[in-house]
């Protein structure tokens, strides 16, 4: 999973930053040292903010699918690695690739619309209101909870294990596992459940029950489709993403850390 960029030459660099004032002095100082590509022309793209830019700009470069080095330049980071200036090159050529896919979503709304999203992190179903959903969910076409009363669910990759999935008290999924996690949102009912481990190929469904009095909205990343009717989750294995890690603190590395931090 994880593999070095070649060491013969100088990787070219595309700098690019969040609009936080750290990030964007970090690209005026960064740029001016190792030199600014043009993203096309470049071998890596360095993104200069938080966990949020780096998703940004993962969904942004999509098409080129040219590896992305963060430094932290925002809040969390955990995406990230940490800010430097100095021997970036030796740091981008040592650094271990982590290479992951996206989950694809497919939300049909109350007109009968459908609405498509990528989520790199993790497809979220929300209640909208101050009534709580009523959900169905189905693995590959088989009901397995009929009705889930709850402020909502989510689907997430190994690399979302550690996000919204986490503080919904769902598993840390190592990245190796080849498993996504179905996690309940505050269930009121089945109030016992805790989610479940699936597949990385299953598809789950989601079906929006007395949607008119219980309206439910679905988030993949940056795309959020209100008053859905129904919403299908699975893994695209025909994209591939890749991010790179300061040698010895990869992605994996951090989450397995994260299973135990105290």
């Amino acid at each position: 999973m994880d593999n070095s960029l070649p060491t013969k030459q100088t990787p070219r660099l595309a700098f690019t930053a969040s609009d936080r004032p750290e990030a964007e002095e970090a690209l005026t100082r960064l740029s001016a040292r190792y030199g600014q590509h043009d993203e096309a022309a470049a071998d890596v793209i360095v993104a200069l903010g938080g966990d949020g830019f780096m998703l940004e700009t993962l969904h942004r470069t999509l098409a080129s699918a040219k590896p992305i080095y963060g430094m932290n330049r925002g809040s969390v980071g955990f995406l990230m690695n940490d800010y430097a200036e100095e021997d970036l090159i030796e740091r981008i050529k040592a650094a271990e690739r982590t290479t992951i896919h996206p989950l694809s979503m497919s939300a049909i709304d109350r007109r009968r619309i459908q609405h498509r999203g990528l989520a790199i992190n993790e497809v979220s179903l929300l209640r909208q209101t101050r009534q709580t959903a009523k959900l169905r969910v189905s693995i590959d076409g088989k009901a397995r909870v009929e009705e889930l009363v709850c402020d909502g669910a989510l689907v997430c990759t190994p690399a979302g294990s550690t996000a919204y999935n986490l503080s919904a008290h769902g598993p840390i999924i190592p990245l190796t596992a080849k498993a996504l996690a179905l996690t309940p949102i505050s269930a009121f009912r089945p109030r016992r459940w805790r989610g479940a481990l699936l597949s990385h190929e299953a598809r789950v469904t989601f079906e929006i029950l007395e949607g008119d009095k219980r309206p439910v909205s679905a988030v993949a990343d940056n795309v959020e489709v209100r008053n859905v009717v129904t919403v299908e989750v699975v893994e695209d294995a025909s994209i591939t993403l890749s991010m790179l890690f300061d040698a010895g603190r990869g992605l994996e590395e951090r989450v397995l850390a994260e299973q135990f931090s105290v």
